[in-house]
């Protein structure tokens, strides 16, 4: 099957594109219409974000299960105390009290993101939202990795897996979206269940070898990730088995030869999350298809510097 949103993503000579990573994490709230919009005014055409449910059905972009303490406020302004609600025992209603605005700077994580601005009122959005805000014509060229987050506690459920997957389809499709979107997950048999459900919308499969550390202050997606016991160049191989058309390695896990291999088979490839300068530098040396980053500054100006562009010269 053609796909119309493969050219959005692909790299090209004097090309490497560039995903706001949950909007531009490292500068304002992830996963929030504040952080979405401010990439788009940097001209980042292609935005990463994660999606679930709430208790009644409505589709959310955030990436955690549950509420964090590093991250969520209570309708008081207090960081949460006692234990932190899953969202998906929360209705809509009741997700809106909280303020998704900030980072606590005593904790782990929100030592990750020192540059983060705070800011306050700030809501877990609907999916809706933001498909809403990228069908305004300034944003008919924006794309999105639309990475559908796998519960470990329903691994078993398939009911209730496919129901996700079919809430997120619906989204996308009620908004016209489909061309725009590329559905993203770390869980495999989630994604098989995309491909049957939304053949329109291509799957982009999710690694992390297991040596790799999870970043801190996160939920890890290792335990629905079915990589163990692979090598960095077994993993273009399973996924061109799976019927992928996108391979999205977490960028210490790539190899000039594991690259190789991912565009022989006829893979796109983005690297995920490159934050780091000499770490940009690397992926942009291998010449990878597409660069995810907290930090889409760091990259548009490493890209410039090198002579290169996120975008070809038609869509600047």
């Amino acid at each position: 099957m053609p796909y119309p949103q493969i050219p959005a993503f692909s790299g090209a000579p004097g090309v490497i594109r560039l995903a706001g990573h949950r909007g531009a994490r490292g500068v304002l709230p992830e996963n929030t219409l504040e952080g979405f919009k401010f990439a788009l005014t940097a001209g980042v055409k292609l935005l990463e974000l994660d999606v679930t449910a709430t208790a009644d059905g409505v589709v959310v972009i955030t990436h955690n299960h549950r509420l964090t303490r590093s991250m969520v406020r209570d309708a008081a302004g207090n960081w949460l105390q006692g234990p932190e609600p899953k969202v998906s025992a929360l209705t809509w209603a009741e997700l809106q009290q909280y303020d998704a605005g900030g980072l606590d700077g005593s904790t782990a994580y929100g030592q990750r993101f020192p540059d983060q601005a705070f800011l306050s009122g700030v809501r877990i959005p609907r999916l809706a939202d933001l498909l809403a805000l990228l069908q305004q014509p300034a944003h008919q060229d924006v794309h999105l990795f639309l990475e559908i987050k796998s519960d470990p506690d329903l691994l078993a459920d398939t009911a209730a897996r496919q129901s996700l997957v079919q809430s997120v389809v619906d989204a996308v499709r009620t908004a016209g979206m489909e061309p725009r979107t590329v559905l993203h997950s770390f869980d495999w048999d989630l994604l098989a269940d995309c491909q049957r459900i939304a053949p329109e919308m291509p799957a982009s499969f999710l690694t992390q070898l297991p040596e790799n550390d999870s970043e801190v202050g996160e939920d890890s997606s290792k335990e629905v990730n079915p990589v163990a016991g692979c090598a960095a160049l077994d993993l273009p191989s399973r996924v061109a088995d799976a019927r992928g058309q996108f391979w999205c390695p977490y960028f210490e896990d790539i190899t000039p030869e594991s690259l190789a291999l991912a565009r022989d088979l006829g893979l796109l490839t983005m690297v995920w999350t490159v934050n780091e300068p000499e770490d940009i530098e690397r992926m942009i040396s291998l010449g990878v298809d597409a660069i995810c980053t907290d930090y889409p500054g760091r990259v548009q100006r490493l890209l410039l510097q090198n002579g290169l562009h996120w975008l070809p010269a038609a869509e600047r």
